[in-house]
């Protein structure tokens, strides 16, 4: 028989212990689909009234994934599409890595990095602008930046309009210039480190180093990094944040740069804050016709390319457009909108 005291203790010491995580689930060679999204809370009904809407705008495919299992999707999820702005949240990933690993310091300014351009040249003011300026979108540095839409171009304030670090303008400059930058101090490429530090450990389908290319031009000496990936692969990176960086037991990106880089240190107006390199759902705002809970965000690309991450819903949802035919597109109200019945879908 078991003396009272010792089996008090025993019983204390379970009580202490951790409680066992439970296993979280992540895609292997392919996504796991849900056999019976039903069974787990979603409306086959309301999820074909989202499938039907998407059909009625330019979708060319959706991911919807929960807590790392496949609940639907449809279109050409396994095409590669330009990326467009996509590209900047997969950097912003790849320099909370190599800030991890004391290769690349945030407060150096690009006065010491020896960061110009083409005439009319930086001014000494702008030369102070720091790294992690440039990836809050605050650099006050509004020289002409390759890769810009229109709309971009008629937006840039004046030369000198704004010390370094006082106002955000979503600036394909400072975009452009990261790249050189992380480069310059990894002493690495941009698409071979995507597949080495991201690609590979997440097991992606189809990324290859061949899908990224150099934009060069006359604008700029600093060449923006346009990246072709499916919807799938997407996913991937989408799962990885919602996971805090972490897949498989293993961090890909430290889960307190995932916290940093998806805080917002901007009103980004309809579109709610901007981290770094991040939009991010702020006082309600994200996307117009969608309702997500604050510490939701997404990454964006032009024309119609979202993945957007929603922790407290376990959820990821990734969309595409053919981008490739002229006059393609997917406005953030429709988006919010195919969103919105998506949210909707799950009871």
């Amino acid at each position: 028989m078991i003396p009272r005291r010792l089996l008090l203790s025993l019983l204390a010491a379970l009580v202490l212990l951790p409680p066992a995580q439970a296993q979280k689930r992540y895609p292997g060679q392919s996504w796991d689909k849900a056999a019976s999204p039903a069974s787990l809370g979603w409306s086959p009904e309301k999820l074909k009234a989202a499938r039907d809407y998407s059909d009625s705008i330019a979708t060319a495919a959706v991911m919807i994934v929960e807590d790392g299992l496949l609940i639907d999707e449809w279109g050409e999820t396994a095409r590669k599409f330009n990326l467009h702005s996509i590209r900047k949240s997969f950097l912003s990933a790849l320099y909370g890595i190599h800030v991890k690993e004391g290769r690349i310091r945030l407060n150096k300014t690009l006065g010491q990095l020896g960061i110009d351009d083409n005439q009319p040249a930086l001014t000494p003011v702008e030369k102070k602008a720091a790294i992690r300026d440039l990836l809050k979108a605050r650099s006050g540095i509004y020289h002409p930046a390759l890769y810009e839409t229109p709309a971009m171009k008629a937006g840039r304030p004046p030369r000198g309009s704004h010390p370094p670090g006082t106002f955000w303008y979503y600036n394909n400059w400072d975009f452009n210039v990261l790249g050189t930058i992380f480069e310059r101090e990894t002493k690495t490429k941009i698409f071979e480190e995507l597949k080495r530090r991201i690609a590979d450990p997440l097991q992606m389908e189809d990324y290859r180093v061949e899908d990224g290319q150099y934009f060069t031009g006359a604008d700029s000496i600093h060449p923006a990094y346009p990246i072709r990936m499916t919807a799938r692969d997407m996913a991937r990176f989408g799962l990885l944040y919602l996971r805090q960086g972490q897949w498989r037991g293993h961090s890909i990106v430290p889960g307190k740069w995932v916290r940093e880089s998806t805080a917002s240190y901007s009103d980004a107006g309809p579109a709610g804050g901007y981290g770094y390199m991040w939009w991010v759902a702020a006082r309600g705002k994200h996307f117009p016709g969608a309702t997500l809970p604050d510490g939701s965000y997404s990454a964006r690309g032009a024309g119609g390319h979202f993945i957007v991450v929603i922790p407290n819903r376990k959820l990821v949802v990734v969309h595409r457009v053919n981008t490739d035919l002229p006059g393609r597109s997917v406005s953030s109200p429709e988006f919010g909108r195919l969103l919105e019945l998506i949210l909707e879908a799950k009871r």
